[in-house]
């Protein structure tokens, strides 16, 4: 049974270190040092019984059995992130690693007379958060290979009936053993937004208005709207805007959600120069504003063209090298030859609005006029995910 969702959930009283915890499958696992809370949880470093090991590979995570976000984390990764579906996407896309921690079990156990609810994940490094707090901005090149590797991630989960919902610095996090890899974690509000292949309908509900982090969140989380493909995406190009750019135009109102609501709403009405004039002196942000020109095109129900939106970040396809989250300097011109200014307003303007009327002509694609941004009620028929990658495409890297 999942838990009530309108209990209001608890930090659970620690767990005594070097306890060991069953899970489901038989497996034993013993607690290492606490090392982290969340809102609802407990994070815990930790080791397999028979494998003991100082510089532990895992993490166990724990809430009370009736907490909320742990079971619904539980719950997407047994549908669909599972290790041997994952190692599959793998290599039918060609891609070098998924950003998706991996799962290895989890279980109830009992402490004190209570029920806790654990799970047992890859150990991961720091989060974004963390080093955006020192530098403020991230490298260009750094932002839209975060970007391409977010929408990787974001791709297997959609085709896997999820949306996120909540992508931000503090939930992406760095290997610990390969800090150039980046994962998008915490899965404890993902929603399922097209169970057995029937998309949720657009309807808006006021009374569940303004969900998500305020600062990020996508409109049709403001209006109360369930979330879909088009949200993860909006919500990851408010992201790219903030690491790029160190601010967002709504940063000063966050704790008015509707002020905050029509800012948002003024920005993707006023695309592509309300982005582009957003960016410091010296950067170019041509980039973010062509993805999120593609965002808000989507209808609610639409997939995207993720193959299409990584070119948009890296048209050039030049190949991914390390995360680079050293101090910013200059931003790197991945784009043209060295002569070519492509950093001028309306030279970036006028590529942006050249993709946004190629989005518009393609078959099938409706302007987003007032009518057209009615959703549709019936869920467009999707093949299975065959040809995003074929056998000419290099997976896009830096």
């Amino acid at each position: 049974m999942p838990p009530r969702r309108k209990e209001k959930y608890k930090l659970p009283i620690p767990l005594p270190e070097g306890a060991v915890l069953d899970d489901m499958e038989g497996k034993q696992w013993v607690l290492g040092k606490l090392i982290g809370s969340g809102g609802f949880g407990l994070i815990y470093l930790a080791f397999p019984t028979n494998k003991p090991d100082k510089d532990a590979r895992h993490v166990i995570k724990v809430e009370y059995q009736e907490n909320g976000p742990l079971f619904s984390e539980l719950k997407f990764y047994q549908r669909a992130a599972k290790k041997e579906c994952i190692k599959k996407w793998v290599e039918l896309k060609k891609l070098d690693y998924l950003g998706i921690p991996l799962f290895y079990g989890s279980g109830i156990t009992e402490f004190k007379g209570k029920s806790y609810r654990f799970m047992v994940m890859e150990r991961l490094g720091i989060d974004l958060q963390k080093i955006s707090d020192q530098s403020g901005t991230f490298k260009k090149s750094t932002v839209l290979q975060l970007g391409i590797r977010m929408l990787d991630v974001l791709e297997y989960i959609h085709e896997n009936e999820y949306v996120h919902g909540d992508i931000k610095a503090a939930n992406l996090l760095l290997g610990y053993r390969n800090p150039d890899r980046v994962y998008l974690a915490d899965y404890g509000l993902s929603y399922r937004y097209c169970p057995n292949g029937n998309h949720k309908q657009y309807q808006e509900n006021p009374k569940k208005g303004h969900n998500g982090t305020i600062e990020f969140t996508s409109l049709d989380a403001h209006k109360g709207v369930a979330l879909s493909r088009r949200s993860d995406l909006e919500i990851l190009g408010y992201c790219l805007l903030r690491w790029l750019c160190g601010s967002l135009p709504w940063e000063w109102s966050l704790q008015d959600p509707v002020a905050v609501q029509a800012a948002k709403t003024n920005l993707l009405d006023e695309l592509p120069e309300s982005v582009l004039q957003w960016a410091p002196s010296g950067s170019s942000c041509r980039e973010i504003a062509q993805y999120l020109v593609c965002a808000h095109n989507l209808a609610y129900d639409e997939k995207p063209d993720y193959q299409m939106l990584k070119k948009i970040l890296n048209p050039s396809g030049i190949p991914l090298g390390p995360l680079d989250f050293c101090s910013k300097g200059e931003s790197l011109n991945m784009h043209a030859p060295n002569n070519q200014q492509v950093d001028s307003r309306k030279a970036a303007t006028k590529q942006v609005y050249q993709v946004q009327n190629t989005l518009i002509g393609r078959k099938g694609h409706r302007e987003r006029s007032a009518e057209s941004r009615t959703p549709r009620r019936k869920v467009q028929e999707e093949k299975q995910p065959t040809g995003l990658f074929n056998s000419e495409t290099v997976p896009v890297v830096f």
